[in-house]
C-alpha cells in the first residue's frame, strides 16, 4: 500500500503513525472551550484534531415516537434529537476552528454526516474526511465525499464484512485513492476485552489498505497495541476534564492521558524496525558474550590440535563453535598460547 500525505504528514511506510484527538462533543456548547481543547491536544502532541459537522436537523428529525428515544447506555432517555441538539459543533464556529488549528500548527479535519457538511469542509479546504461508524452504510455519502478527491478514513464499527467492501468500492468508486480503515467497536465504552484489535491486521490483509484504530476503551493500552498490530492512526476522544461532563467525557481522554497516548504510541511504533535479520549495530558490544572457540592449551606450531586443547567459550572473537570438529586433529604452522581466540591463520591449510 502507498503512502498518503495527510496535511504535514505522511501515513504508512516507514511514518510515524498519525494521532488524531477527537474533539465530537466536548466542546460543551463553548466555543472557547473548543479552541482551548485544540491547543491542549497540541501541546499534548496530537498530529491533528478532528471535529464532527452536523446539526441536529441534519442528522434526525425532531419526533417523539419510541423508535426516537435512546434506551440504555450513556445517553439512556435521552431523544435523538435532542442529544444531537447538545453536541453539535455550529457550523459557524468551524471557520473559527479550523483557521486556529492552522494557527497553532496542528492538522484539522471532520466527520461529515450528510451533503451540506462536506460542502462546509471543502470550502475551509479540509485535508482529509471521516467517515463515522454509524455512517459507514450511507453509500451515497460515501461516493459524494470520495468525488473531494481527498483522503478518506472509513470508521467499520457495526459493519460486516460485505458492508465494508460496499463502503471500500463506494470510495474507491467514487474517485479515493487513498483510503485508510479504522477499525472500531461501536461500544461507549469499550471494554478491552472486547477491542479484537487483530481485526486491524485482517483490513489490511482484505482490503489491501492501511488500516488504524478509532479507539472507545478507557485509557491507551489498546491504542499502543494497535500500533504494533500496524495501526497508522489512532482516534481518540479528548477532553480537557472529564468531570466537566459532557455527552462524551466518559471514554474520552484529558490531556495527561493524551500524552502518554502520543509517547507510548511513537515508543511503540518505533520499536518495530524493518524486520530485517542483519544484526543491530547496537548489538555489537553484546559479541563479547557469544561463545567461540579458543585455545585452552600451550601448542608449539606442528601440533596436532586435539578436542582438550581447544574449547567452546566466551568471548565471542573466536571461529564459530560450528567449526569444532574441524579443527580437531588440524596441524598448527604457529605457535599459540592458552586463552588465544582461534583463527583460521594459525591453522595449515
Amino acid at each position: 500500500m502507498s503512502k498518503i500525505s495527510i496535511g504535514n504528514r505522511l501515513l504508512g511506510g516507514n511514518n510515524s503513525p498519525l494521532i488524531v484527538a477527537e474533539l465530537s462533543a466536548n466542546h460543551n456548547g463553548s466555543l472557547e472551550r473548543a479552541l482551548e481543547t485544540i491547543e491542549a491536544a497540541h501541546k499534548a502532541g496530537a498530529c491533528a484534531v478532528k471535529l464532527q459537522t452536523y446539526s441536529a436537523d441534519t442528522i434526525t428529525i425532531d419526533c417523539d415516537r419510541p423508535e426516537f428515544m435512546i434506551k440504555g447506555g450513556l445517553w439512556n432517555g435521552y431523544k435523538l434529537y435532542d442529544l444531537y441538539k447538545w453536541a453539535e459543533t455550529p457550523f459557524e464556529w468551524h471557520k473559527t476552528l479550523f483557521d486556529h488549528a492552522r494557527n497553532v500548527g496542528i492538522n484539522i479535519f471532520s466527520t461529515p454526516f450528510d451533503e451540506t457538511a462536506v460542502d462546509l469542509l471543502e470550502e475551509l479546504n479540509t485535508p482529509l474526511y471521516k467517515i463515522a461508524s454509524c455512517e459507514n452504510i450511507d453509500l451515497p455519502l460515501i461516493e459524494y465525499v470520495a468525488k473531494k478527491g481527498k483522503p478518506m478514513l472509513i470508521s467499520t464499527g457495526m459493519a460486516s464484512e460485505q458492508e465494508i467492501e460496499e463502503a471500500v468500492n463506494a470510495a474507491r468508486g467514487g474517485g479515493c485513492k487513498d483510503l485508510v480503515l479504522l477499525h472500531c467497536v461501536s461500544c461507549y465504552p469499550t471494554p478491552n476485552e472486547e477491542a479484537n484489535l487483530r481485526k486491524i491486521v485482517e483490513l489490511n490483509t482484505k482490503f489491501d489498505v492501511l488500516t488504524g484504530l478509532s479507539d472507545h476503551t478507557l485509557g491507551t493500552t489498546a491504542s499502543i497495541a494497535a500500533v504494533a498490530l500496524g495501526a497508522c492512526v489512532i482516534e481518540k476522544h479528548f477532553t480537557l476534564s472529564r468531570s466537566d461532563k459532557g455527552p462524551d467525557s466518559e471514554f474520552s481522554i484529558e490531556p495527561d492521558d493524551l500524552k502518554q497516548l502520543c509517547k507510548g504510541c511513537n515508543e511503540a511504533w518505533q520499536s518495530l524496525g524493518q524486520g530485517s535479520f542483519t544484526p543491530h549495530p547496537v548489538e555489537e558490544k553484546s559479541r563479547v558474550f557469544r561463545r567461540s572457540i579458543y585455545f585452552v592449551s600451550d601448542l608449539p606450531a606442528g601440533s596436532i590440535v586435539k578436542s582438550s586443547d581447544i574449547r567452546r567459550i566466551r568471548p565471542g572473537l573466536g571461529l564459530h563453535p560450528k567449526f569444532y570438529n574441524q579443527l580437531v586433529g588440524k596441524k598448527l604452522k604457529v605457535d599459540v598460547q592458552r586463552g588465544m581466540a582461534t583463527s583460521w591463520e594459525v591453522f595449515d591449510e
